[in-house]
């Protein structure tokens, strides 16, 4: 009987111990949500930017400015940084104690991790101000904030953050800040910030990033680093050779104090001093990219090699250096073989070196280093991969689609594919020519089954440009040979000799008449021998291409002259009643041709230069 009392009353303890939890609980939760209710105010007044609310609501409350105000704990301070509130953030940051600046929420981010998250220079100012050690706060993924705003591609952030972050946060010795940093800027074309790092650490050349990167990895995955990798016009060419850009290693050690100085002022802001054309400060601009990312590799490449070969095994620089023969950046190839000269005897995992795979990829330039190797060419010129393909099976495949895309056209795209393999037979030996592969392929026979549709894609883009041309040509011809015989005044009804035969600017009316006739003849018949070709392969190289150049100049000069024409009979017929009219006349007459010339000009000049022009590669030349 005892014993079973014992028990009730043991399990009486039990449910009044439960009850009594329950009824704490309840009443922090009660209290949890009151505290909710009333900060949520806050969090709204806030989150809205209403700086008199904040102010307000803090008087009143003034232990509300380091309570948690969401479920993620995010505080005031937090929510005013990520909202982007400059004002509210400075308020919050003048009533705050220093050592709750560095508070975090639930996930680990402090207010100066929002900041460098949202990108504001000035609110991050604000903070590292009255806080200094927030910026070696690390996150949960254990970045520090300068690592959080590369990250997100904040360039500005990232410069101030930079200049105010102790090196010794950013050693590999210590985390993978430093890495992360170093590539980081690399992507963000933060070059002076990439340069100066490696002045402060040189194990950043080879070290790995949390993502498995490299520095040498990523530049040789960036072609707009360099000015292989950038398609500039002629004139904007001029120009960047034109422009001095001084070097920051004069020698092999850089300067720190050299590099700070960019990091303060920037190259936009050393141009403007002496220049205000927009278009010259952006090629200003991208050739001090291209000459910093050049710097930046050199000493990366110094330093790795300075580590003996065992550092470029370790690297696996072979894999990097067909990246950058993948994106044509031959700079960073060139560089390489300065330090790494075996770098040409590189080769893949289906036994291709580096220019049998600069022809696979269409990179004319790297492939016209094969000019400058003396001896060596002969050797590289007689390599197969596994499948037994030479190096004019190489260029027999159908280029790649990128390569393909930066041609205009079918017809020029053949052209191109044709050029390619009559450069590279140039330079094998005569057996490799009609050497098979393990498909018992020959070059020739393999370049014809891979080109088979884009040479029956180039015959319809050539029929059906010449067919629409034809048209025009055909009915400025109509519209001439009439106007011949319906000269302006008429004839003499006496003698059939027209009126205004003494007259200059009817000389100038039957000169005109008659040009535009016979060049719209010619070219109708130019694009008549484009309709009738065999289209063979062999045509989209010369043959074509030239009937082409020929039919759209002869079809373009047709219609200036046609234009003339029109303007000058307006001109006789009108001048004595209208003195004044040739203007318009010959401002409304210029409309037609200024159409035709931005519509079809810039495909004549690029058939023109594709065909006739230096060529697309660096072959030496021969006087």
């Amino acid at each position: 009987m005892s014993e079973i009392s014992g028990s009730a009353h043991k399990a009486l303890n039990k449910q009044s111990s439960m009850e009594s939890k329950i009824e704490s609980s309840s009443m922090n939760k009660d209290a949890k949500d009151t505290n909710y209710i009333q900060n949520l105010k806050l969090y709204k007044a806030v989150d809205s930017g209403n700086l008199e609310a904040t102010k307000e609501f803090l008087e009143r409350n003034p232990g509300a400015l380091t309570a948690s105000l969401s479920t993620d704990e995010d505080t005031a301070l937090h929510i005013a940084v990520l909202a982007g509130h400059v004002r509210i953030v400075e308020e919050l940051v003048k009533r705050i104690q220093r050592e709750d600046l560095a508070k975090m929420n639930k996930n680990n981010a402090t207010a100066l991790n929002f900041a460098a998250t949202g990108g504001v220079v000035k609110i991050a100012e604000y903070l590292v101000k009255k806080n200094s050690d927030l910026v070696k706060i690390r996150n949960k993924h254990d970045y520090i904030p300068v690592v959080v705003a590369s990250l997100y591609g904040h360039r500005d952030m990232v410069r101030y953050l930079y200049s105010v972050t102790p090196p010794e946060e950013l050693s590999p010795e210590r985390s993978k800040n430093g890495a992360m940093l170093f590539t980081a800027c690399i992507i963000d074309d933060l070059y002076d910030i990439s340069l100066d790092l490696l002045q402060s650490h040189r194990e950043l050349a080879y070290a790995y990033d949390n993502d498995g990167d490299t520095a040498i990895d990523v530049l040789a995955q960036k072609p707009s680093a360099f000015l292989s990798g950038t398609n500039l016009d002629l004139w904007q060419q001029w120009i960047y050779s034109c422009i001095y850009i001084p070097s920051l290693l004069a020698s092999s050690n850089v300067s720190h104090e050299d590099i700070e100085r960019p990091l303060r002022e920037g190259p936009a802001v050393q141009l403007s001093m002496n220049l205000r054309v927009p278009a010259i400060m952006v090629i200003y601009e991208l050739k001090w990219r291209h000459v910093r990312a050049q710097e930046l590799l050199r000493c990366i490449c110094q330093e790795i090699s300075s580590k003996g070969e065992s550092m470029f095994e370790q690297l696996e620089v072979r894999k990097v250096v067909f990246k950058a023969v993948k994106h044509g950046i031959v700079e960073f190839i060139t560089e390489l073989m300065q330090h790494y000269p075996d770098t040409i005897w590189c080769y893949d995992e289906h036994n291709r070196h580096i220019f049998l795979y600069a022809t696979l990829q269409r990179q004319e330039k790297i492939f016209s280093l094969i000019y400058n190797m003396g001896a060596k060419k002969h050797i590289v010129a007689t390599n197969w991969d596994k499948s037994h393909n030479n190096i004019l099976h190489q260029a027999a495949f159908l280029g790649p689609s990128s390569q393909l895309d930066r041609v205009s056209g079918a017809a020029l795209q053949m052209q191109r594919a044709l050029q390619w393999f009559k450069e590279v037979e140039s330079i094998v030996q005569p057996k490799y020519k009609e050497m098979v592969n393990m498909q018992r392929k020959t070059p020739r026979a393999l370049f014809s089954e891979k080109h088979k549709d884009l040479v029956e894609k180039g015959e319809k883009w050539m029929k059906e440009t010449a067919e629409s041309c034809t048209v025009v040509a055909a009915l400025v011809a109509t519209i001439m040979f009439s106007a011949a015989f319906t000269v302006p005044g008429g004839y003499n009804e006496h003698t059939g000799i027209p009126i205004y035969l003494k007259r200059n600017s009817f000389l100038v009316f039957i000169v005109s008449d008659a040009v535009s006739l016979f060049s719209s003849c010619t070219s109708m018949l130019m694009f008549l021998g484009i309709l009738t070709s065999r289209y063979r392969e062999e045509d989209f190289l010369k043959s074509l291409p030239t009937k082409l150049i020929i039919g759209l100049s002869s079809l373009f000069f047709s219609i200036v002259t046609m234009m003339v024409t029109f303007g000058i009979t307006l001109f006789i017929i009108l001048r004595e009643r209208i003195a004044w009219v040739s203007f318009p006349i010959i401002l409304l007459a210029s409309l037609p041709v200024t159409l035709f010339a931005l519509l079809q000009f810039p495909l004549l000049v690029e058939i023109f230069y594709s065909t006739y022009g230096p060529g697309i590669f660096d072959r030496p030349k021969k006087w």
